[in-house]
Order: C-alpha cells, then sequence, then structure tokens
C-alpha cells in the first residue's frame, strides 16, 4: 500500500461495511421468500421494504460524508462508485420481491432458488470484503469468486429464460416471471459491479 502523509477520513469504511450487512439481510429476506405461501409474502415484502429503505439511508450517508470530507481514503468517483453499486443491489433485489407479491405469483419457477442462492452467497462474500478495504488485504479471492458467481447467475438465467419460453406458461405468467429473474440478474451484475469497483480502487492503492 502507498503510504501517505495526509490523514484520511476512515468512517467510509464503516458506513460500507454497515451497507454490506444490510444487503446480507436483504438476501436473507429473499430466502425466505423462497419458502413463504402466498399469505405470508406481503409482510416479507414490507420488510425487504425497510431494508431497502436502510439501504438508502446508508447510501446517503456515504454521499454526504463524501461531499464534507477534504481528504477520503481513496478517488471520491471510486467511493461514488461503490456506494451506488451497493444500493443498486438492494434496490433489485427489493423489487423483485415485491414484483412477487404485485403480481400474486403463486408459485415461482424452479431455478430461482438457484439464481437466489446465487445472490445470498455474493451478499456473504461481499459483507466479508468491506472491512478489508481498511488494509486493502485478502481481496483478491473475493473479486475472483463474485465474478464467477456472476457467471453461473448469467446460466441460471439463461436456463430459467428457455423454459419459461418452452410453451408451458401462459404469455402473460411468461411477463412477470420474465420480469421477476430479470431483476434477480441485475442484482447479480450489481454485485459484479460492487467487485469490479473494489477491484480497480485495489489496483490503484498498491
Amino acid at each position: 500500500m502507498r503510504f501517505r502523509l495526509t490523514p484520511r477520513e476512515t468512517s467510509f469504511y464503516d458506513m460500507f461495511a454497515a451497507s454490506a450487512d444490510n444487503i446480507v439481510t436483504g438476501s436473507k429476506l429473499l430466502m425466505e421468500l423462497l419458502g413463504a405461501d402466498a399469505s405470508a409474502r406481503a409482510e416479507i415484502a414490507e420488510r425487504m421494504r425497510a431494508a431497502e429503505h436502510a439501504g438508502d439511508d446508508a447510501t446517503h450517508a456515504i454521499f454526504h460524508q463524501l461531499n464534507s470530507s477534504f481528504i477520503t481514503p481513496f478517488d471520491r468517483e471510486d467511493i461514488y462508485n461503490l456506494a451506488s453499486s451497493l444500493d443498486d443491489i438492494m434496490d433489485f433485489m427489493e423489487e423483485a420481491v415485491d414484483l412477487v407479491v404485485l403480481y400474486n405469483v403463486e408459485e415461482l419457477p424452479r431455478g430461482v432458488e438457484q439464481q437466489i442462492e446465487v445472490l445470498a452467497r455474493a451478499a456473504e462474500l461481499t459483507a466479508e470484503a468491506m472491512p478489508n478495504l481498511r488494509t486493502m488485504d485478502n481481496l483478491t479471492e473475493y473479486w475472483i469468486e463474485v465474478n464467477r458467481l456472476e457467471n453461473q447467475a448469467d446460466q441460471i438465467h439463461r436456463k430459467l429464460l428457455a423454459m419459461l419460453f418452452n410453451g408451458k406458461y401462459e404469455a402473460i405468467e411468461v411477463l412477470k416471471l420474465k420480469q421477476i429473474v430479470d431483476v434477480l440478474e441485475e442484482a447479480a451484475d450489481a454485485f459484479e459491479h460492487v467487485a469490479n469497483t473494489v477491484e480497480t480502487i485495489a489496483v490503484k492503492e498498491s
């Protein structure tokens, strides 16, 4: 790591860690949704909405700190990109849960549980990685594994689309389910964006 003569605002590290921990909460709610019947989904969606609002608050706190700090631990643009990508993950997960409830989906297609399992694992890895931004240690395996998970998510997504268009589902049901699996895929992409930003930061700081 480069030697610095100037002090740095360190509260960003705690805020990134808190944001990532909140994403783990969101991924657990997604997992809970899988095993819930239709009557319980509205309550899960309400808790997911609260988690998404908490994520928004965390993101706004990072932006406020960024705008009020003269010296930052790493490039301002990278801080902004990292905070925005973390926020995107929560937005996509909340949207997926909300769509399941709004569309009154009785049963999610096989394969969605695999999507959510990938997101849950990516959430755990991201939460474990954020505290390491302080030292930039032990991050390489993190972004490599998240990229691998995103590739896995792509494969799962393609298989889900093939199944949705195999003629088993009514056209309106295809539209509903496709939107849900697409949003879950966007969440996987957002995890990769976070990992790529962390890699960029680590390279600059090395």
